[in-house]
């Protein structure tokens, strides 16, 4: 098999696995969203641990513990994707599966928002279209839920954040998310022990099988991340990021299918603006994609 066609085939199982996720955290009540974060948290240490030392690579530690920018990184890193995790778990148990979706949508908008303003990068005309009409589907949506879909916001912002941070760092997807982990490690388990002892811990005393499905969250978390490592490594940028709508349209489609969430016309034109600023950002990529193969195919030296 090349390595492009693994590479499409890593991508779409991350995606997929994410697009589901809304199925499986519906599986985890009645525990609490604070709950099933901390077991989130705690089983992805533990499961990222066992496949390190598993590939014998757990001495990428030592170096890191002389990097103190780096860890510095990392906590960030980890505060940020632990406000992502906690608003996801929140939304999809609250019945708001449909925001989620919305702020996985939006997230590529963010990225580009975050690259102007942290970044300093310039924006080609397209790319500025897609944000105002992307920053019109926020207001037509507000005007629908009669506030701000902050949890669209929260995930989106929160997301395009660790994925700056984890830019920076450069750091593989194990390594990675096994120190980010770590980090919130001691306050999950702080917390889950204060759960237990006032008596209102679900793990346990739920069932055989909940009790399973909270301790495959480590596995949940990390099998997709590191399938999107082995796309990224193999697929060009553009085709990755064509990818990545599948995940908000099976959320989606899992809110308003499966779970039967309300879509009134003034929610659903909200989406159309998001998606028509996506197709927007989505073709003006390719083709600046296109433009810079041709330029470098037009400056490369002929053969000897």
């Amino acid at each position: 098999m090349t390595p492009l066609r693994l590479g499409y085939l890593y991508g779409i199982g991350a995606y997929l696995l994410w697009g589901f996720f809304p199925l499986y955290f519906k599986l985890l009540r009645p525990a609490g969203p604070l709950e099933i974060l901390a077991h989130r948290v705690v089983w992805s240490v533990v499961f990222v641990a066992l496949l390190l030392a598993a590939l014998r690579n757990i001495g990428f530690l030592r170096a890191l513990l002389r990097r103190p920018r780096a860890l510095a990184g990392i906590g960030v890193a980890a505060a940020l994707i632990a406000v992502n995790w906690g608003t996801y778990i929140y939304g999809v148990n609250s019945d708001r599966v449909v925001e989620t979706a919305l702020g996985y949508f939006i997230n590529p908008l963010v990225v580009v928002l975050l690259g102007v303003t942290v970044l300093r990068e310039r924006l080609r005309p397209a790319q500025w279209a897609a944000l105002g009409v992307g920053g019109l589907a926020v207001v037509v949506l507000t005007v629908d839920y009669g506030r701000l879909p902050y949890l669209a916001l929260t995930l989106a912002l929160s997301f395009g954040g660790y994925g700056l941070v984890k830019k920076r760092l450069g750091l593989p997807a194990a390594e990675g998310l096994f120190v980010e982990s770590a980090v919130l490690a001691l306050p999950a388990l702080a917390y889950l022990g204060l759960l237990t002892a006032a008596g209102d811990a679900a793990f346990g005393h739920v069932s055989a099988g909940h009790t399973v499905l909270l301790m495959l969250a480590g596995a949940a978390t990390a099998i997709p991340l590191l399938l999107f490592a082995g796309a990224a490594n193999r697929l060009p940028l553009t085709s990755l990021g064509m990818i990545q709508y599948l995940a908000p349209i099976l959320q989606l489609g899992c809110g308003v299918l499966i779970f039967h969430e309300p879509m009134p016309p003034a929610r659903l034109a909200g989406f159309a603006l998001v998606w028509a600023a996506l197709i927007v950002f989505t073709v003006d990529a390719l083709r600046a994609s296109r433009r810079a193969r041709a330029a470098a195919m037009a400056t490369a030296p002929a053969p000897a």
